[in-house]
């Protein structure tokens, strides 16, 4: 995509509306994320992103379980700059790198109870939220809850919208996740 379309924007750049998210973002991060300057150009996008997004860090969920859907969603919609950055986060969870590994390839994950979150988010992409009871049962048969079920659908709007949008926008991937893309 075009820059001149979606500019990285500056604070002085933006929309007003964007501009005290741009300012959060960039003193929790360390730096302003190009995906954050050129989703910017939509204060409403940005914003209902990072809400989402927020909303998300506080279901019941557990944290590796998250990354797994997120990186799910990464993967099948092919966002290079969601995969560098969760892929980020992983490390940062310490987690394994056969996992890591099996994430970013889009297979079958060595947890079987991981898998079971990997396997879900894709049933509920693919019928569109009308999974089958067998494959609701096998989700909840490694521990989760129906409330987790929900919350499931919750992470996969968030990041349904991050994904489309980094690729829309033609976001790259920033120098200080470079190391992980």
């Amino acid at each position: 995509m075009s820059a001149t379309r979606f500019p990285d924007h500056t604070l002085e750049t933006a929309p007003p509306a964007a501009r005290p998210t741009m300012v959060s973002v960039t003193e929790k991060q360390g730096y302003l994320p190009a995906g954050v300057a050129r989703l910017a150009t939509s204060p409403e996008t940005l914003n209902g992103f990072l809400r989402l997004s927020a909303l998300f860090e506080s279901t019941t969920l557990d944290p590796l379980s998250r990354e797994v859907l997120i990186m799910t969603v990464a993967t099948r919609n092919g966002c290079h700059l969601c995969v560098a950055m969760h892929t980020a986060r992983l490390a940062a969870l310490e987690a394994d790198a056969a996992l890591v590994a099996a994430l970013r390839e889009g297979g079958p994950l060595p947890d079987e109870r991981l898998d079971a979150v990997r396997t879900f988010t894709l049933a509920v992409i693919g019928t569109t939220g009308a999974v089958d009871d067998a494959a609701l049962a096998a989700f909840l048969s490694h521990g989760y809850t129906p409330r987790n079920a929900l919350e499931v659908t919750l992470g996969i709007g968030a990041y349904t919208v991050s994904t489309l949008a980094n690729r829309m926008t033609g976001a790259p991937v920033d120098p200080q996740l470079a190391a992980f893309a």
